[in-house]
C-alpha cells in the first residue's frame, strides 16, 4: 500500500503530526479532510472579520455631511481682537453661516489675535481639529506672509482651504486732526506717527511698502492687538494716525469721524480709486519704478479678496464643500444683507476660488518682485 500524500498547504510534518507512519491510509486521508474543512472555516471567518473591519474604518466616508454636523458646535475664529472690524465681520458671517451648513449646527466667535493673524492661522494648521468644525477669518497679509518670509509662519499657504472672502476693500492713510499731517504732500515732508498690530498686519505692511515705494515718512508704533485698539490710541493722542484703515469701516461705523471732521483721509491703497472718493489721491499714481510698481500691483491685489476665511489643510472634501456652499449662499440671503447694512458692513461674498487664484498669482511673482516685497515687508531678510 502506498504512502498517502499530504495535500496542498500541509507539510509532510503537519499531515503526521501525532500519529504514527504505520497509520492506515483511511485515518490519514480523514484527518487531512478534517484539517482542511477547519483551515477553510478559519479563512472564511477572518473574511468576514475583515471586510467587517474595513467597513467600521470609514465611517467618516459613509457618513453624509449633514450627520455629520448635527449636534456639533463650530468655532469660528478670528484673528484680531474685540470691537474691531475684523471681529464684526466675523460675528455677522457667523450668525447667517449656520444657517446654510446641514444639519444645523451650532456656532460660536473666538478671538485669537497677535502677529497680524498668524497665530491663529499657525493654530487652525497645526493644532485644530481637521473635521471641519474650526473655521477663521484672517488678516489677508497671511496670504504674503510665507512668500515674504515672515517670521513664525508655520503653516504652507497653497495647503490651506479658503471658504470664500466677504469682501474686497479699499484703504487709507488717515490722519487724526490734531496731526501735523493736513495733506498728502506732508507725508513726504514730516512723519506721521501710525498705530500697528504685527508685521503682516496691513496697519504696518502698507506703510513699510509705502515708505520704500513713494517716499512717505510714516513711523510704526508696533504692539497693538487689533484695529480697535489702534483706534483707541489715536483718539487718545498715542499715535497720530494709521496707514491702512478700510474705508467701508469709516464711512459706515465711524461715519461721526467724518460728520465732525476729526481725521483726513490723505492716501487711497488698492489697485483703483474707490467711486465715492474721487478727490483722494491713489497712493499707485505716486510710484515710478517699474519693479516697485509690480510690487504694489501684488501687494495691493490681495484688496480684492480682502477678508479671507479659512479652514485647515485636512478638512474632508466633501465637509470644505458644504462650507464653500454655505457661504457663496451669503449672496442671496435678505436676511445677511439686511444685518450686514444694519451694522455697517459692507459685503460682496467671493468664493474660494478667487482667493486660490491669488495665492497661485503670488507664487509665480519674478523673484525681482519677490526680493523686492520681502526686502520692502520684512528687512531682516
Amino acid at each position: 500500500m502506498s504512502a498517502a500524500v499530504p495535500g496542498p498547504g500541509l507539510s509532510k510534518c503537519e499531515f503526521h503530526r501525532g500519529r504514527g507512519s504505520d497509520q492506515p491510509p483511511e485515518e490519514n486521508m480523514q484527518y487531512y479532510t478534517e484539517r482542511n474543512v477547519a483551515r477553510r472555516v478559519r479563512m472564511a471567518v477572518v473574511t468576514v472579520v475583515s471586510i467587517g473591519a474595513a467597513i467600521a474604518a470609514a465611517p467618516a466616508a459613509a457618513q453624509n455631511v449633514a450627520d455629520f454636523y448635527r449636534g456639533k458646535q463650530i468655532t469660528f475664529m478670528v484673528g484680531s481682537s474685540p470691537g474691531g472690524g475684523y471681529d464684526a465681520i466675523a460675528r455677522l458671517v457667523a450668525r447667517h453661516l449656520i444657517n446654510h451648513i446641514p444639519g444645523s449646527p451650532g456656532i460660536v466667535v473666538q478671538n485669537t489675535p497677535g502677529g497680524g493673524s498668524l497665530t491663529m492661522s499657525n493654530r487652525i494648521y497645526r493644532v485644530a481639529p481637521q473635521d471641519g468644525t474650526v473655521v477663521g477669518l484672517v488678516q489677508r497679509g497671511v496670504l504674503l506672509a510665507q512668500l515674504t518670509k515672515q517670521p513664525n509662519v508655520q503653516f504652507d499657504v497653497t495647503k490651506l482651504n479658503w471658504i470664500g472672502s466677504v469682501s474686497p476693500e479699499t484703504s487709507l492713510v488717515v490722519a487724526w486732526n490734531t496731526a501735523p499731517i493736513k495733506a498728502v504732500r506732508d507725508l513726504f515732508a514730516e512723519p506721521l506717527i501710525v498705530g500697528g498690530t504685527g508685521a503682516t498686519s496691513d496697519l504696518e505692511a502698507s506703510a513699510r511698502l509705502l515708505n520704500a515705494t513713494i517716499g512717505t515718512k510714516l513711523k510704526i508704533v508696533s504692539g497693538y492687538p487689533g484695529q480697535a485698539d489702534v483706534l483707541l490710541a489715536m483718539e487718545r493722542g498715542e499715535i497720530q494716525g494709521t496707514a491702512d484703515w478700510a474705508w467701508s469701516e469709516i464711512k459706515t461705523r465711524h461715519a461721526d469721524y467724518l460728520a465732525d471732521k476729526k481725521v483726513n483721509l490723505l492716501l487711497q491703497n488698492a489697485l483703483r480709486k474707490a467711486p465715492d472718493l474721487p478727490d483722494v489721491p491713489l497712493s499707485m499714481d505716486f510710484i515710478k519704478d517699474d519693479t516697485d510698481r509690480k510690487v504694489a500691483e501684488l501687494y495691493f491685489g490681495v484688496k480684492d479678496v480682502a477678508r479671507p476665511i479659512l479652514a485647515g489643510p485636512g478638512v474632508p472634501v466633501d465637509r470644505l464643500e458644504a462650507l464653500r456652499k454655505a457661504f457663496v449662499m451669503l449672496r442671496d440671503d435678505a436676511d445677511f444683507k439686511a444685518d450686514a447694512e444694519m451694522a455697517g458692513i459692507e459685503v460682496d461674498p467671493t468664493p474660494a476660488q478667487k482667493i486660490d487664484d491669488y495665492v497661485k498669482l503670488a507664487a509665480s511673482a519674478s523673484p525681482e518682485v519677490v526680493r523686492r516685497l520681502t526686502e520692502i515687508l520684512n528687512p531682516s531678510k
